[in-house]
């Protein structure tokens, strides 16, 4: 069960302290405390674990300070909806909103290289009137004998140049948990001038100790790409394990499925999931076309399959964008035959804003439809 404290309850009030000691006298129940930030103020939710089908529902929820309680499943029970249209959706980092219904465009590089092509990439985007970013300094890799990212190293003027080119926030993979250290560490020193949402790739998805250290900290959101090799299911309880530490602020990130079955793609493409996974969810829904497609081949009217599923994604509900770009992709690092050129970007970035208008317009008519059948 859980309970959705009145925005006014804090935890030095008396109703506060009150409804603590009613809940630690029922029997074989516990309870966890999370913090959530909506656009406007924080709330406090308050989840009952253990036998909790005993608690009357309307008794514990007339309590002062509760300002509604709600029977939730097994699964997902911080991220998920559980038939509750009011929980928040969604959160604000660094000026930056986050939610499931509003639309990010991270562009960017896979991997940094040289500060040449961070500071191009950075230029285009502050010319498009864009504030995040992608950009790789750890990179995990399938060959241990490739290109690993530069590290620590890169941090200090990818986040400088982030800085002078008003980008809020940079979506930065991590594959260790001294990886946050390193970004906050480095972030402090150069007087904090962007923001970072850590990214947990594909590879990760089940590392549940490094789950578990970003899901302790609360400084930094995260984005959970969905695994290549498991089910949805499986991927959405991973990102229930960052809830579960304390940090729900999470973006899940659909990317791909590794199978034959996508071929010529490099991944079979999943964004059909993106409305899915709303509807389970509160988490704000990514797509990564880049590595879901993983090439730059075009259809007989010159359209970019890149482009033509990101289309897809948008269309769907899809909530951010995940896409490489490089200044010259004959020289990148890692992913350089996958990467749209930056003359690509502006016709791009027109696509998708176009998309989403069509995603605004389609909800625009189920919801006048539904409100017909309503009266």
């Amino acid at each position: 069960m859980l309970l959705i404290l009145s925005p006014e309850t804090s935890a030095q009030s008396e109703a506060y302290k009150n409804l603590i000691q009613y809940i630690d006298k029922l029997p074989g129940v516990t309870h966890r405390e999370h913090q959530v930030q909506g656009q406007q103020q924080t709330l406090t939710e308050i989840y009952l674990l253990g036998d909790t089908k005993a608690i009357n529902k309307e008794e514990i929820a007339a309590l002062p300070g509760v300002e509604r309680a709600i029977r939730i499943s097994e699964e997902y029970r911080i991220l998920g909806r559980h038939k509750d249209e009011k929980r928040v959706t969604g959160f604000s980092y660094n000026g930056v909103q986050f939610s499931q219904d509003n639309f990010n465009v991270f562009a960017g590089l896979c991997a940094v290289d040289n500060t040449k092509n961070v500071e191009t990439m950075m230029q285009a985007l502050h010319k498009n009137h864009l504030q995040c970013t992608r950009m790789g300094a750890y990179k995990p890799r399938t060959n241990p004998y490739s290109f690993q990212g530069h590290g620590k190293g890169c941090l200090p003027w990818v986040f400088e140049l982030a800085g002078k080119y008003g980008i809020k926030v940079i979506a930065m993979e991590i594959t260790h948990e001294s990886h946050i250290d390193e970004i906050h560490e480095c972030l402090q020193k150069t007087g904090n001038p962007t923001g970072v949402l850590l990214q947990i790739g594909t590879r990760n998805t089940q590392n549940f100790e490094l789950l578990k250290a970003i899901g302790r900290q609360k400084t930094y959101p995260s984005l959970l790409k969905r695994g290549f090799g498991i089910t949805l299911n499986e991927s959405l309880n991973a990102a229930e394990y960052l809830a579960s530490e304390g940090n729900s602020n999470v973006i899940f990130c659909l990317r791909g499925m590794k199978t034959e079955a996508g071929n010529p793609h490099r991944n079979m493409v999943d964004f059909a999931h993106v409305p899915v996974v709303k509807r389970l969810t509160r988490m704000p829904v990514c797509i990564d076309p880049s590595h879901s497609v993983g090439s730059r081949e075009a259809d007989p009217s010159g359209i970019l399959d890149v482009m033509n599923v990101t289309a897809q994604g948008v269309v769907a509900g899809a909530n951010m964008v995940l896409v490489d770009f490089h200044p010259a992709p004959t020289e990148a690092l890692v992913d350089g035959p996958q990467a749209l050129l930056m003359s690509e970007l502006e016709p791009f970035l027109e696509d998708i804003q176009l998309c989403h208008e069509i995603y605004k317009k389609r909800k625009e008519i189920y919801n006048q439809a539904k409100s017909q059948v309503a009266k």
